[in-house]
Parts: C-alpha cells; sequence; structure tokens
C-alpha cells in the first residue's frame, strides 16, 4: 500500500510539473546538439545564421505545443524581469547609439511594457448556420526573422518579442550595428527570462556581430516564415519583399501637424512640442512640420516658445542650421540626429538659454526641413491662407508615405476631412502624436507601423497566421 502511494505521489508530481511547463515535450537528440551550438555563450546569441535559426526552430516546434497560458506566463515574466531594468536600459541605449533622452526612453519603455498586447490580441471569429460552423483562428508562423533599428532599439526588440511569442513563434532578431551590444545583451536576457519561466532555451536569438550580409542571408533562409522589418532605409523593405516570403514592412514618415483658426492654440502648441521634441524627434510618428493658417500663427510661436522652443528667425542662422544639419545628397548628417536642440545649437553657434526641447522656424513648404524627414529636434512652420490650401500642403510634405498626421482644430468637419484625404495609418485629432501609440491616448502600443505593406499599427494577430477550420455539422442552437 505505501509503495503504491508512493507511486501515485510520483504520478502527481510528474503530472503538476507537465502542467506548469505547458504540456512542453521532452527534449530530442536534435535540440540537444543545437544547445551545445552556444554552450559557453551568450544564452541565444550564436556566431552565424544558420546556427541560431536552426536553434530557433526546435525552440519553436516545443514552444507551439505548449497551453496559451504557458506564452502568457512567459509574457507576464518578461513584462516583471524588465520593469526594473528600465531605467538602465534607457541610459546604456543613449550611450550606445547616442541618439535621444534617458528620460523620454524611460517614457517610451515603460509605455511598451505597459500596453503591448498579448494572447488577448489572439481573437477567434465564429460563424454557424444550417451546415454546421467554421472557426477562423490565429496561430503561429514559425521563426519571424525581424530586423530592428538603432532608434528605437530595445522597445522594438522587447514590444515585438512580445507580439510575436504570443502569437506562438520564436524569434531571429537582426538588429542595427549601432544598438548590436545592448541589442545582444537584451536577447541574452530575455532567453534567461524564458528558460527560467517555461525551461525552453533559444525562442529569441540573434547574432554577436551582425551585418547586412547577415540580414540578407536571414531573409533567404528556407526556416525563416515570415519577415518583420522595423526602422532603416526603404531598401531594406524592398529587398524583403524580393525575398518571396510574407512580410511586414515599416517604412518612413514625414508626419506634418496642421492647426487651423478654430484650434485651442495654447493646447496645440503644448502637444506639439510634446509630440515632437520626444527623444529628440527620432520617433517616426513624430511631428516633423507645422502648417497653420496665417491668423494664428504668431500666437502659436509665442505660446511654443513659452512652452520650451527656441525661435530661430534669422536668415544667416537657419542657413547655417541647414548647412549643418543636411548633407549635400539631400540626407539629414547622421552626426545630429536623435541629438538634443542645444547640440545643434552650439554646432551652429546660435545663442539660446536653458535646455531647450525644440528649434522652430518659418520656412516655405518646399524648404529641406519641411521634405526631409530629418530626425533632429528641428521644426518648421510653414503658413497658409486657407484650409484647402493646408490641406494639399500636409499631403504635399506626408509625400504619400500613409504613415502619420495630426491636426489640431475645433471644426469637426475639416478634422474628419483631413483624416480622409491623408489616409495615414495613425491620425490624432487634438493631441500629440504619440497619442497614436496609446501614450496619453487610447489603444494599444507598438513601435513596428507598417505602412508600406499595409497592417498599419502591429500587434500579436499581425503576427499569425489566419486559419479556418470547418465542423459541417452540430453547434448551431438556433
Amino acid at each position: 500500500m505505501m509503495e503504491n502511494n508512493t507511486q501515485l505521489k510520483e504520478m502527481i508530481r510528474s503530472m503538476v510539473i507537465d502542467v506548469l511547463q505547458g504540456g512542453q515535450k521532452q527534449e530530442t537528440a536534435s535540440s540537444q546538439s543545437v544547445k551545445q551550438v552556444s554552450r559557453g555563450q551568450e544564452p541565444g546569441v550564436f556566431d552565424t545564421v544558420d546556427e541560431a535559426i536552426r536553434a530557433a526552430k526546435e525552440a519553436q516546434l516545443r514552444f507551439e505545443d505548449c497551453t496559451l497560458a504557458t506564452r502568457e506566463k512567459v509574457i507576464a515574466d518578461i513584462r516583471a524581469a524588465m520593469r526594473p531594468r528600465v531605467q538602465e536600459l534607457a541610459q546604456k541605449t543613449v550611450e550606445e547609439t547616442g541618439m535621444g533622452r534617458v528620460a523620454d526612453k524611460v517614457l517610451k519603455l515603460n509605455l511598451t511594457l505597459d500596453k503591448t498586447p498579448g494572447v488577448e490580441d489572439l481573437v477567434t471569429e465564429c460563424e454557424t448556420g444550417d451546415n454546421g460552423m467554421t472557426l477562423y483562428e490565429l496561430s503561429a508562423y514559425g521563426v519571424i526573422g525581424a530586423i530592428t533599428p538603432s532608434t528605437n532599439p530595445a522597445e522594438t526588440l522587447i514590444c515585438n518579442s512580445i507580439g510575436m511569442l504570443a502569437a506562438g513563434n520564436a524569434i531571429f532578431f537582426s538588429v542595427h550595428p549601432g544598438a548590436k551590444n545592448l541589442s545582444r545583451e537584451l536577447v541574452s536576457e530575455l532567453n534567461q527570462v524564458i528558460a527560467k519561466s517555461i525551461g525552453i532555451e533559444n525562442l529569441i536569438v540573434t547574432l554577436r556581430e551582425p551585418s547586412i550580409e547577415s540580414a540578407q542571408e536571414m531573409m533567404l533562409h528556407p526556416d525563416v516564415s515570415l519577415l518583420v522589418v522595423t526602422g532603416g532605409p526603404g531598401g531594406v523593405v524592398k529587398q524583403a519583399l524580393q525575398s518571396g516570403k510574407k512580410v511586414i514592412g515599416a517604412g518612413a514618415g514625414n508626419p506634418p501637424a496642421f492647426v487651423d483658426e478654430t484650434a485651442d492654440i495654447k493646447k496645440a502648441a503644448q502637444d506639439i512640442v510634446l509630440g515632437a521634441s520626444l527623444d529628440n524627434n527620432i520617433l517616426c510618428i513624430a511631428e516633423k512640420s507645422v502648417v497653420a493658417m496665417r491668423q494664428i500663427e504668431p500666437q502659436l510661436f509665442q505660446e511654443m516658445v513659452k512652452v520650451g522652443c527656441v525661435l530661430v528667425d534669422n536668415q544667416q542662422d537657419i542657413q547655417r542650421l541647414v548647412d549643418l544639419t543636411v548633407l549635400p545628397n539631400g540626407t539629414p548628417n547622421k552626426q545630429f540626429v536623435g541629438k538634443n536642440a542645444s547640440v545643434i545649437l552650439d554646432a551652429a553657434h546660435i545663442p539660446y538659454n536653458g535646455d531647450p526641447r525644440l528649434i522652430i522656424l518659418r520656412t516655405p513648404k518646399d524648404h529641406p526641413f519641411a521634405v526631409i524627414e530629418m530626425l533632429m529636434p528641428i521644426l518648421p512652420v510653414i503658413t497658409v491662407d486657407s484650409f484647402d490650401e493646408g490641406l494639399n500642403v500636409c499631403l504635399m510634405l506626408e509625400a504619400g508615405l500613409h504613415h502619420t498626421a495630426t491636426m489640431h482644430s475645433l471644426n469637426m468637419e475639416r478634422l474628419n476631412q483631413m483624416a480622409r484625404k491623408m489616409k495615414t495609418s495613425i491620425f490624432v485629432k487634438n493631441g500629440p502624436s504619440y497619442a497614436g501609440l496609446g501614450f496619453s491616448g487610447e489603444g494599444t502600443t507598438t513601435f513596428t507601423i507598417a505602412t508600406p505593406t499595409g497592417e498599419s499599427t502591429t500587434s500579436a494577430r499581425c503576427f499569425a497566421r489566419r486559419r479556418r477550420c470547418c465542423l459541417t455539422t452540430g453547434f448551431n442552437i438556433r
């Protein structure tokens, strides 16, 4: 009898362990061999693309057999583990990339942890009728190849990890070389969190030394089922589309902010400065120009100066700024991308007080600062005489990128007309641009805004296949 009780306890113990681990399968000899590849290195960090993707594929095969509750546990543990690291991650990002502000990166990282959706985003659809029932459910692609930028490296990596793991995938991160140290450290730490949480290693992998060549190799690897490109020049998305795989591609943006004569000018000024200056304007959704009705332009400038802007109105100073920050080939000078306004003003020998958030100046609509996505805290203001003129200027500045636009107005008809005409993935009415990411606005957040391929603000459901399952009898009780 005692022997039977002992056997029963062992059986129960084994079942409990199996449930806690999500019903995962026993490790195969093949997965054991892959682990040997990264032994003695940082977890999840490999020397070659093939080794990394092979390890991720074997990890994903185990992960897809786990329950949804297991995925939820992984995501909860990632959020909990990353929360105490926010300040350090922000600091390390600024130190390595030389872009942005630590305090603003803290805001973005907390936003990522708070508002990136997980398993709850995988909504099931159902149809029933005389002929039975059809389900539409979302399931994993397998291994996702994800390219991340240097502008938002930690935020993008954590945000994409949550969404892609929620959908049941493993991820190979091809990170920007300008943020490789932070990204490699973060991948390694996330691997440790996941291994401790559910006992599976290599669900998130990367390379020790990223390169353009390794990103190209990843795009063509037969075991990568989906490509997700965040940041980088438009050519990267184009190259991904030529791979023959499913691609989710985030593109460039040049968001205009339109302020008409009916707007609350004080609030509009505050919102524009908050949005355009966040992390020194390196966010693709940030206001890159302002289009203002002539009768309210003086008040708008006055209010913007009150909340931390430096108005540069000397044409020689403006030209020095252009010469300093725009290269002869018409691209931004990377030396000043994401730098504080004070750094740019010092280099241009323009006086200022304190620590200004933003440089503002009057320009024509075809000025380099207006038509180039500068990614710097420099905000041109273009004056117009009518709503129709202003809308046309906004359309010209946004250049059909369909990314982001904002408008400040109390005229509902105009707000709706601009929203329809701009056709942007994000349109914010009477708020800072970052409200479109769920910060001081409703909705979830993301740092992969897929405008070229049409998914818009991505979430877990974008990283899953939509599958149809049909039952030809039953389950119709109407």
